[in-house]
């Protein structure tokens, strides 16, 4: 078989908001503990073992594994609460009859035992070598932020995180929350060394067009980096990969959360999935070979987090792409290096618009009518954070970044957790209005988040 005249890059965008220290089951730290378990651990196998994955980290997340004790209650979580949470249930089904699931759970009970005993006691330091890309401080929407100011706050604050942490030099890779992009912010970006960002121009382009297959300059600086919707939504939609029969179902739980029922229904099988995974990456290389037959860069970007967490078989499906991209001979790169080797397409001339990677490409996820006050009261704490200018206490910028997650907005849009986001963002409104009634006398933290957040960061040009 020939080459591919393309290439693919595979962008993994790790993120998780501020949750630790701030609720458990069924919402709050154990959301970061279930990730680490399912998502990163197995990922931090394939990058040690050599795979070509572009790997983002959001500061937040970062903040959050570095937290003191945060590790240490993991380690607990996955030694003792998911084993013996697996138990109860299992007792349960056997109880009632249902022989074949509680082995089904008894099995998924080891999966955390091997985590608990893979977890390094610096899983920070362990990704750190693979840490290419960083984000925006809380992952703000950024086209929903008032003003220049606060997009500084947020930006810089990522970027020098980044770069306090990671001695791995960092090539300006920066992942735009939620793919949100305006022109506007393209000299922002610009002004902190950022070199390429992601951008879903699906609506622009149209689906499936070949311009999504090169990068685009801009004016400003930047290279904008068109991912492929078309790659993408083999996996992540409605109808994709981990709809299939085989796959674990997230959605049919067991009382304690556990999932131990196949998409049709029947009792878990690991080897059936298994099975499954190969067989889905090798259509999924066979259908990139397909879209890159003319040559160009297909970037496929997802969430880490669905790959373990919501596809449970979504890390053997990565590692099953990897092992048959050289059986294809299909080129996958690092997105630096991809880019460094490709001459990037002409600014755009028209577009003005904002596009995100929400349902529909805009920003209605954030700021439609049913979380649009939580667009609202984040606009207006920044605006009289930007007022108080060198006044603001850090304990005001942090609660501000706080605020402005785009998570709080995205969980309430689509029922996720119940009240969870309102009382998150409620709670660092008013912190952020204590704060700045204190003044000076503001107490500094915020639990771990943004620790390197930088004096005059919001009122310096």
């Amino acid at each position: 078989m020939t080459r591919a005249p393309g290439r693919l890059a595979i962008v993994l965008h790790s993120h998780m908001p501020y949750v630790e220290g701030f609720g458990t089951w069924p919402f709050g730290e154990e959301w970061l503990w279930e990730a680490i378990a399912t998502c990163y651990l197995p990922l931090l196998d394939l990058l040690d073992a050599g795979a070509p994955l572009t790997l983002s980290l959001t500061p937040v997340l970062c903040d959050q594994l570095e937290a003191p004790g945060a590790i240490e209650r993991c380690r607990a979580f996955l030694a003792d609460v998911r084993p013996a949470s697996h138990r109860l249930d299992a007792d349960a089904a056997r109880a009632g009859g249902g022989e074949a699931v509680a082995r089904e759970l008894a099995r998924a009970a080891t999966q955390y035992e091997e985590a608990h005993a893979r977890l390094p006691a610096d899983l920070l330091s362990a990704l750190a070598p693979h840490a290419a890309w960083t984000s925006a401080a809380t992952h703000a929407v950024l086209p929903l932020v008032a003003t220049d100011a606060g997009v500084r706050l947020q930006v810089r604050t990522g970027v020098g995180a980044h770069r306090a942490r990671f001695e791995r030099p960092w090539r300006g890779g920066f992942w735009l929350p939620e793919c949100a992009h305006a022109p506007w912010l393209e000299p922002l970006l610009e002004e902190v060394g950022v070199h390429a960002t992601c951008v879903d121009f699906t609506d622009v382009f149209g689906a499936g067009d070949e311009r999504h297959l090169r990068p685009l300059a801009t004016a400003a600086g930047p290279l904008l980096v068109p991912i492929d919707r078309t790659t993408i939504e083999l996996v992540w939609s409605s109808g994709g990969y981990p709809a299939a029969g085989a796959y674990r179902d997230y959605h049919h739980r067991s009382p304690r959360d556990h999932h131990p029922w196949a998409v049709d229904g029947s009792v878990y099988d690991s080897a059936r999935a298994s099975a499954q995974a190969r067989a889905d990456a090798a259509d999924f290389v066979a259908r990139v070979r397909v879209r890159v037959r003319a040559g160009g860069l297909c970037v496929f970007a997802v969430d880490t987090e669905l790959l373990g967490h919501w596809w449970h078989e979504g890390p053997q499906w990565l590692a099953a792409v990897l092992d048959e991209a050289v059986g294809q001979d299909l080129e996958i790169l690092h997105l630096e290096d991809a880019l460094a080797q490709i001459d990037p397409a002409p600014p755009l001339q028209s577009y003005e618009g904002v596009t995100t990677w929400g349902t529909p490409r805009d920003l209605s996820t954030w700021s439609g009518p049913r979380v649009a006050p939580f667009a609202w009261r984040a606009r207006e704490a920044e605006l009289r954070v930007v007022r108080a200018g060198a006044a603001a206490p850090p304990r005001a910028l942090r609660e501000l970044l706080a605020l402005q997650s785009s998570d709080w907005a995205f969980i309430a849009a689509n029922a996720l957790a119940g009240d969870y986001p309102e009382r998150r963002a409620a709670g660092h409104a008013a912190a952020l209005d204590a704060a700045l009634a204190a003044g000076a006398r503001a107490d500094r933290a915020l639990r771990n988040l943004a620790p390197h957040l930088q004096a005059g960061a919001l009122t310096e040009p």
